[in-house]
């Protein structure tokens, strides 16, 4: 098995960017890429991919989605992706990096921003209605516009408006029949708790530790978590540690053995344990079935 290829944000047109706009159909097209799209790739910047016309399925990290016209899609950053080879559809990509949220949108667009690409919040795929797809396909070609025909020194605002107005309305649209997504109240503390079990997940998995990281009690934890998605603190670390396990079993060449040990397992058998209590098959039928 191949390492999963790492795509670095590289925009040709403009190389000082860090955002750019592409038609679905001529990145497929291309032959100039050093990786294949149609296998499994990691993304080091945000995508909202914006089909316009045809069907095909998409995969985001192990889950295959259906899509047709007004299917959106929402990637975060270091997500893993592949384009099927049977595309039959046409649409486009906005991409952009981290720096360009932090660069250009205040700390309450930003934190709308993480929310809608945020996974453990909410689900990647949106059906647009006719009425949602017409407004943002209005707003698309006036990027295109600017992007591709008349740029100069004040296209780079109008860009970044626009590309505002499509993630507010698309936190609009995500959120309309969401509620615990608009409690403000522990949203922050959520995200910290998130960000430290992606980054300590390998030294522990026990909620008094992240409780005690984040100077409060596991009752309380539990309560933010409950509050913003339904769902207890162990669950969450559950989720978090799942999901690396499968992305290493995908993208690396690791053993399952190297695998446990790099995620915090002391013995490879508690990782299948593990593994298959919380994903229902082995690593190594997950890793053949991907």
């Amino acid at each position: 098995m191949k390492e999963v290829k790492e795509i670095k944000f590289n925009n040709l047109k403009n190389p000082n960017s860090q955002f750019d706009i592409i038609e679905l159909r001529e990145l497929l097209s291309r032959t100039e890429l050093d990786h294949d799209l149609t296998v499994i790739h990691r993304v080091e910047f945000y995508h909202i991919f914006f089909v316009i016309e045809g069907t095909g399925k998409h995969t985001i990290d192990f889950t295959d989605y259906e899509f047709k016209k007004g299917t959106l899609f929402t990637l975060r950053k270091n997500q893993l992706q592949k384009f099927s080879k049977d595309y039959n559809a046409n649409g486009y990509l906005l991409i952009f990096t981290e720096d360009f949220l932090i660069s250009h949108f205040n700390q309450i667009e930003i934190s709308k921003s993480i929310q809608l690409f945020n996974n453990l919040l909410i689900m990647p795929k949106i059906e647009l209605n006719s009425e949602e797809f017409d407004d943002l396909m209005e707003l698309v070609n006036r990027i295109k516009t600017e992007y591709f025909e008349a740029y100069d020194d004040f296209s780079g605002g109008i860009i970044r408006s626009a590309l505002h107005m499509i993630i507010t309305k698309l936190f609009r649209i995500k959120t309309k029949n969401s509620d615990h997504l608009l409690h403000k109240k522990y949203f922050n503390e959520f995200v910290q708790f998130q960000q430290l079990v992606e980054q300590h997940y390998a030294e522990t998995k026990k909620v008094a530790d992240y409780a005690s990281k984040m100077n409060c009690s596991s009752k309380t934890l539990n309560n933010i978590c409950n509050s913003i998605i339904g769902k207890s603190a162990k669950v969450v670390i559950h989720e978090v540690v799942i999901t690396q396990i499968k992305r290493l079993l995908i993208s690396t060449n690791l053993s399952v053995t190297e695998i446990a040990y790099t995620v915090g397992f002391e013995e490879p058998s508690n990782l299948y344990k593990y593994f298959k209590l919380h994903s229902g098959t082995t690593p190594e039928l997950f890793r053949k079935s991907s």
